[in-house]
């Protein structure tokens, strides 16, 4: 029988489910081709070569397709159809032939692949994950990741900015007045939450980066934290072995 939180972790994944089951765009700041340009840039200087690569979590496509010409072979996941549909359009406009796409989550995607990767990314998606739910990711996508390759986690809510940017201190018209407005939106959106059993924030969960090391470590990875350069309130996970370290 599941406990108390265990249920409110299932209903919040039914929502999440239910809210991306026909979105057909990645959520990025901005739509527009340059920003998603100079956004797949920073990723690809992180990511750091490899020559195949599964990206889980690829939503409609928008950055896989500027991560194709970089590598062999591209495996695109994500487990809303609507999302996949929009990257497979996006991969026939830009004549992306090395990407397959497969339709999966978290738990169901390592059963549909072929082989490994030099590459294991996900953008944006962490947040929807639970901290044991990204222990079993991280678990899974090492069975899967080939000798000198990396996991990249990007985009993860932090914690200590997160708060601070929804009540809008990063604004560059931030004054009292319009801090206290975000406070009370933000409390009314979190009792309406709590009275209609809805996430108090759909963007799911922030993380702390030390909760994300101790998972690295329980592995015998190395970690390394980058600051996103395009959104001031999330943090890059690049979590690699060193030559020296030993597999779990």
């Amino acid at each position: 029988m599941f406990g108390e939180s265990e249920k409110n972790v299932s209903k919040l994944k039914d929502f999440w489910v239910e809210f991306f089951a026909d979105r057909r765009d990645g959520g990025h700041r901005f739509s527009d081709e340059e920003f998603i340009s100079m956004e797949a840039r920073e990723k690809l200087f992180h990511l750091g070569g490899g020559k195949t690569l599964l990206d889980f979590g690829c939503g409609a496509g928008e950055l896989l397709v500027y991560y194709a010409p970089e590598y062999e072979q591209l495996v695109g996941v994500d487990f809303s159809a609507s999302m996949l549909d929009e990257a497979s359009k996006k991969i026939r406009e830009k004549k992306c032939g090395n990407i397959l796409l497969i339709q999966a989550d978290d738990k169901t995607v390592w059963d549909k692949l072929e082989y490994s990767f030099d590459r294991i990314t996900a953008a944006g998606v962490v947040q929807y994950l639970t901290l044991q739910e990204i222990d079993n990711f991280i678990f899974n996508a090492s069975n899967y990741l080939n000798k000198g390759g990396k996991i990249v986690l990007f985009d993860i809510l932090d914690p200590r900015l997160y708060p601070l940017w929804k009540i809008g201190l990063f604004s560059q018209d931030a004054n009292f007045l319009s801090i206290l407005r975000k406070i009370a939106f933000e409390f009314k959106v979190i009792l309406s939450a709590s009275l209609n059993s809805h996430p108090r924030d759909i963007l799911g969960f922030s993380h702390n980066p030390s909760a994300i090391k101790k998972i690295a470590d329980k592995y015998n990875f190395e970690i390394t934290f980058v600051k996103s350069m395009y959104y001031e309130y999330k943090y890059h996970a690049i979590i690699f072995r060193t030559s020296e370290a030993q597999e779990f």
